[in-house]
């Protein structure tokens, strides 16, 4: 029987997760505190993993409940420990100073910060999928390839590529429940660079992209939209949240239930 495993929120975009028993819907239909913070430069752009392979190196651990993070670079004993809130300016200040050049915290608690601002919802993969993914590839744990997809929901009891299921032909969505939540499965994620390198150092896993997309070619499940992959570096479940669902909780262990396909605005 499919249930919720696990929940992953990422307070501050790009940086470490935060793993939670249970999340609320937020009004914008994102989990609350989900990407609610991102790293800006003076052009107003993101530093991600995308554009600036560093912040692999920069750890956080969060005080959720608190709102403070402690902070320092890998291989370093030197902690910093800020309050999200109430130490903005002397966050900005310990970035500005890790990346050598000028770093804004910029703040969205409606919607947070999301990579797909069309399908904003919480990204859903199956626990089978991460450590079938770890036995493609020599030393790569199940744990690392979960911080390197980074998604915020985990499916138990199922088997691998089980979230496959949960999107479907262009213009429409498969509707399913976690516990009492209505989520919309809208489209399979789109892999960036991000998963090639090592969580923790940022190192270039060689050869990473090509072989995953290989085995992504072979395993395709046979109850997946095949149309869907105009190529096979796509892993992972965008979601849409429909406005009624917020302020609604999802927690650990909640079952999950797929129930129809409906027409989407979203693709």
């Amino acid at each position: 029987m499919p249930y919720l495993a696990a929940i992953s929120i990422y307070p501050i975009k790009s940086l470490d997760p935060v793993a939670l028993s249970e999340a609320v819907i937020s009004a914008g239909g994102t989990l609350q505190g989900d990407r609610e913070f991102a790293i800006i430069d003076e052009q107003e752009k993101f530093i991600n993993g995308k554009r600036n392979a560093r912040i692999h190196q920069l750890r956080a651990v969060f005080d959720w409940e608190n709102r403070q993070v402690s902070s320092h670079i890998e291989g370093s004993d030197k902690i910093a420990k800020f309050s999200l809130d109430e130490q903005r300016k002397e966050l900005e200040q310990y970035l500005s100073d890790y990346f050598r050049f000028s770093a804004k915290l910029v703040q969205n608690q409606r919607t947070g910060f999301p990579d797909d601002t069309n399908a904003q919802g919480p990204t859903i993969i199956s626990t089978a999928t991460l450590e079938t993914l770890a036995n493609w590839f020599s030393g790569i744990s199940t744990e690392e390839m979960r911080l390197r997809l980074r998604a915020n929901l985990e499916i138990g009891g199922v088997p691998a590529f089980w979230e496959d299921q949960l999107f479907a032909q262009s213009g429409e969505c498969v509707q399913f429940q976690i516990g009492e939540v209505l989520l919309e499965g809208i489209n399979p994620c789109q892999r960036c660079v991000v998963p090639t390198r090592d969580s923790q150092t940022g190192k270039i896993t060689p050869h990473f992209q090509k072989e995953f997309i290989a085995k992504r070619r072979e395993t395709l499940p046979s109850w997946t939209v095949a149309s869907r992959f105009n190529h096979f570096y796509r892993l992972s479940v965008n979601t849409n949240v429909p406005a009624t669902e917020a302020g609604k909780e999802i927690k650990v262990g909640d079952r999950v239930k797929i129930l129809d396909i409906c027409k989407s605005q979203l693709s």
